[in-house]
């Protein structure tokens, strides 16, 4: 069967993709940041979630929003500690179709997620 769906197309890594709670999210954070090419997506420890726009050069192309679903806020550590990398459980980026070639989505990974060594 088909998929019928309509308006633009996401990719996403092979590894990691948006829940379908992050969904709505992302859509609206790309429909606010024109220049938006992809969304960062960082899960945290806590359940809390960091996403923000990121441009075709890997700049931020929207604020950073922290947001924890089906509650009126954040929890209380990230109030604190602003969702501290070393909280960090999953991090990727969601990109917009027509995604960016290889050698772009890599440099641009590197630069809003770091690179990350295997010890």
């Amino acid at each position: 069967m088909k998929d019928k769906k309509q308006g633009k197309q996401q990719k996403v890594s092979p590894k990691l993709a948006a829940r379908k709670s992050e969904e709505a999210m992302i859509a609206g954070i790309l429909e606010g940041s024109p220049d938006g090419i992809g969304v960062a997506v960082i899960r945290l420890d806590c359940g809390c979630r960091k996403m923000a726009a990121v441009d075709k050069n890997g700049d931020p192309a929207s604020k950073v929003i922290i947001y924890r679903d089906q509650a009126e806020s954040i929890c209380d550590q990230c109030k604190a500690d602003n969702g501290a990398f070393i909280r960090v459980q999953e991090e990727f980026i969601h990109w917009a179709d027509p995604a960016p070639d290889e050698e772009t989505q890599q440099m641009i990974k590197g630069k809003v997620l770091g690179i990350r060594t295997a010890h």
